[in-house]
C-alpha cells in the first residue's frame, strides 16, 4: 500500500500530525478476541443488563415504538443504504428523505428542512455558525441557561476558536424561563440570534412569542430549539411571534429511535427559505425528468464537503441512512392523531406522576407555572441517595441538577412518558416516601451527638 500512494513509511504518511497530538501506542485497546471469545463476553455482559421504569428525560425519552418502524428500516434496501454520493442511483433513498423533509417542515411551521444533522447538540452548533454565515458581520450568540446543558457545552466547543463568543443569559429562577428584563437590558451589538428552548430543559413553557419578537425587534435571528413530540400539542417555531422563528432545530430521538448506551442519535433542522444558501445537511429536491417522470435530485451541493471541501458550509450526515428512515417511517405510521395522542398522554402521565410525587412530604415542585412532560422537584434529602436508593429498586428516578446548576441543590428533573403506568407511578412514590422516611430517622436529633 505505501508503495502505491507513494510513501516510504508509515511515519512519512502521518508527519502532518503535531508531534504533541499523536498517539505513541495503543496501550488501552485490549487483545483480540475470536469469534467464540466475543460471542461468550457479550452474552456475559448482556445477562448483567436489567430492566429499569425510567422517569428520566433530559433530551433523550423512552416512548413507544410501534413494531413496524424497525421491522420496515430493517429491511435490506433501508438498512444497507447510505448517504447518496450517486444520487441519480440512488432513487429511493432520495424520496425518502423528500418525504422526511415535508414531514419535518410541516411539523415546525418552516419552510425548508434538511436531511438531517448529527444529533440535536450538533445542530444547535450548526444553527449558531449559520446564523453568523447570514448575519455576516456578527460575531456574538445570546443562550439562554435554560437550553439544555450539554447543547451549550457542545455548541461552545465547536464555535469557541472560530470567533464567535456565546453570551450567556440567566433565567428567573422562580418560574424556570428566560428573564425577559435580562433579554431586554443585553446590547444589540454584533448579534446574530437568540437560542430559545420549548420547551426549555426544565420542561418550562418559554413565553416564547415575546421572546421571539424583542430578538426581532433588536435585529436578531431567532433559532428555536424544540422536541419534535411537543410540537404535536405546541406552537411550532414557523408560528412564534409576529414573524415566526428563522431557524428550527432539536433532537430527533423522540421519534421513533431507541435508547441504547447513549446514542443513536440524529438532529433535525428547518429554517425559512431566505437563509436556505446558509443552511447545512443535505437538502432533497423534487424534480421532473426529460421525459416529464417525477425524480429526486441532491440540490445546492456547491456546499458539500465533497465539492467545496474545507470551505463547505454543510455537514455530510451518513445518520440519515437509518436513523431518519426509522423517524419517516414512525411519523407516517402515527399521523398527525398518533403525534397528538403520544404527546397528550406523555404530558398527562406527568401530571399525574409531579401529584403523586408532591403529595409525600419533603417533595415539591422546584419552579411554578405550565410544564410539558418534565419537571423540576425538589427533595429534602440527598438527591445523589434518592437516585441511588431508587435505582436499588429498579427505577430511574430522574436527572441530578446540581452539577449544572449549583442554585438547585437536591433537585430532580423527572419525566414521564406515554409508557408509564400509574401503577409504576404508584410504586415510585411509595419508595421515594420511604427513602425520606429512612433519612429522616437516620439523622441525628437535638440535643444529641
Amino acid at each position: 500500500m505505501l508503495s502505491a500512494i507513494g510513501a516510504e513509511s508509515i511515519d512519512q504518511l502521518f508527519e502532518e500530525i503535531p508531534a504533541d497530538l499523536a498517539n505513541s501506542s495503543l496501550d488501552q485497546v485490549p487483545p483480540g478476541l475470536d469469534e467464540m471469545e466475543l460471542r461468550r463476553l457479550v452474552t456475559e455482559r448482556a445477562a448483567t443488563d436489567s430492566q429499569y421504569v425510567n422517569f428520566i428525560g433530559a433530551g433523550a425519552y423512552q416512548h413507544h415504538i410501534p413494531a413496524a418502524v424497525w421491522q420496515i428500516a430493517t429491511r435490506g434496501e433501508f438498512y444497507s443504504a447510505y448517504t447518496p454520493y450517486q444520487a441519480e442511483a440512488s432513487q429511493g433513498t432520495l424520496q425518502l428523505l423528500y418525504e422526511y423533509q415535508t414531514m419535518m417542515a410541516s411539523l415546525t411551521g418552516m419552510e425548508v428542512s434538511n436531511a438531517s444533522l448529527y444529533d440535536g447538540a450538533s445542530a444547535v452548533a450548526e444553527a449558531v455558525l449559520m446564523a453568523i454565515r447570514a448575519q455576516r458581520k456578527a460575531t456574538r450568540i445570546v443562550i439562554p441557561d435554560t437550553v439544555h446543558p450539554a447543547y451549550r457545552d457542545v455548541t461552545d466547543t465547536i464555535v469557541s476558536d472560530q470567533g464567535i463568543e456565546i453570551v450567556a443569559l440567566g433565567h428567573d429562577s422562580t418560574r424556570g424561563i428566560v428573564d425577559t428584563d435580562m433579554l431586554a437590558s443585553l446590547d444589540t451589538d454584533d448579534v446574530a440570534a437568540l437560542v430559545i428552548q420549548q420547551p426549555n430543559f426544565f420542561g418550562r413553557i418559554e413565553d416564547i412569542d415575546a421572546l421571539t419578537d424583542m430578538a426581532h425587534e433588536k435585529g436578531w435571528l431567532v433559532i428555536g430549539v424544540v422536541n419534535p413530540t411537543s410540537l404535536a400539542l405546541l406552537k411550532p417555531p414557523g408560528e412564534w411571534g409576529s414573524n415566526g422563528a428563522d431557524i428550527a432545530i432539536g433532537e430527533g430521538q423522540p421519534l421513533g429511535i431507541p435508547l441504547s448506551s447513549g446514542g443513536p442519535y440524529f438532529g433535525f433542522m428547518c429554517c425559512r427559505q431566505k437563509l436556505v444558501r446558509q443552511m447545512p445537511g443535505r437538502l432533497i429536491g423534487r424534480t421532473l425528468d426529460a421525459d416529464g417522470n417525477p425524480g429526486f435530485s441532491l440540490t445546492l451541493q456547491a456546499r458539500e464537503q465533497h465539492i467545496r471541501r474545507s470551505k463547505a458550509t454543510s455537514n455530510i450526515c451518513t445518520n440519515q441512512g437509518l436513523m431518519v428512515t426509522a423517524a419517516t417511517i414512525y411519523m407516517a405510521l402515527m399521523g398527525r392523531s398518533g403525534l397528538k395522542s403520544v404527546a397528550s398522554a406523555s404530558h398527562a402521565n406527568t401530571r399525574m406522576l409531579v401529584d403523586k410525587l408532591t403529595a409525600i412530604e419533603g417533595v415539591d415542585r422546584f419552579h411554578r407555572g405550565s410544564y410539558f412532560h418534565e419537571c423540576v422537584l425538589r427533595v429534602d434529602m440527598p438527591v445523589g441517595q434518592v437516585i441511588a436508593g431508587l435505582e436499588a429498586r429498579g427505577i430511574v428516578a430522574g436527572l441530578a441538577l446540581e452539577a449544572d446548576y449549583p442554585d438547585m441543590q437536591d433537585c430532580l428533573l423527572v419525566c414521564a412518558t406515554e409508557l408509564r403506568t400509574e401503577q409504576e407511578m404508584d410504586d415510585y412514590a411509595v419508595h421515594l416516601e420511604n427513602l425520606i422516611s429512612e433519612h429522616g430517622t437516620d439523622q441525628p436529633r437535638a440535643g444529641t451527638l
